[in-house]
């Protein structure tokens, strides 16, 4: 992915929005066009974990979430669309974008984007990434993994889907919940070709 195109980038109703919060950060800071959207359940987790207020409306996800990364002087960089807003550019395939990074990604989600299941602007924009074989990426956030789960992963993996669960590598030298998180951050955007400094790589 690069900072030519936007990049589409949701936020769906699994535990861990921390890891979607603190990559679209990354992403802004380093002036990556970003094009996001919030699953409506995604709020309620958002408020859970983070006290993060996030109402259904696209002007109040954004003023929120830039209040709480602090990058009011970014916003130019992020459009927001809501998950019901069908119609929105990223459901088209004419619409030209660099890729998706879904994350945390639900496991309603991903079934909904292994069987084609395009009912909402994720979905949708998720499907059009794959038909136009564009990089998409998805974060899935539940453990245990059952045999439906593991399916729907294969099923995505072999159309060139990248899976990237938020596991840490403590050969990272992890110290801390942010080092933690870090090092997710970090194996995301790897997965992306996007280069990041986030965590110490491997080395002898």
């Amino acid at each position: 992915m690069d900072k030519e195109k936007p990049i589409v980038f949701a936020i769906t109703a699994a535990s861990g929005i921390i890891y979607g919060i603190k990559t679209l950060e990354f992403l802004l800071k380093e002036d990556y066009k970003v094009e996001l959207i919030v699953s409506r359940n995604a709020y309620y987790i958002a408020k859970q974990e983070l006290n993060l207020e996030m109402e259904h409306d696209s002007n109040n996800i954004k003023s929120n979430i830039l209040s709480f990364i602090n990058l009011f002087d970014k916003s130019e960089n992020l459009k927001v669309f809501l998950n019901d807003e069908l119609w929105a550019d990223p459901a088209s395939g004419s619409h030209q974008v660099s890729g998706m990074i879904i994350v945390p990604c639900s496991m309603a989600t991903l079934a909904a984007v292994s069987a084609g299941f395009a009912e909402s602007l994720i979905t949708r924009a998720a499907d059009v990434i794959i038909k136009e074989r564009k990089n998409l990426v998805v974060v899935p956030r539940e453990t245990p993994l059952s045999s439906i789960h593991l399916e729907n992963m294969l099923k995505l993996s072999n159309l060139g889907v990248g899976i990237v669960p938020p596991i840490v590598g403590f050969y990272g030298k992890i110290q801390s919940i942010d080092d933690c998180i870090n090092f997710a951050v970090g194996k995301i955007l790897d997965a992306c070709n996007i280069p990041n400094k986030l965590y110490k790589r491997w080395h002898i």
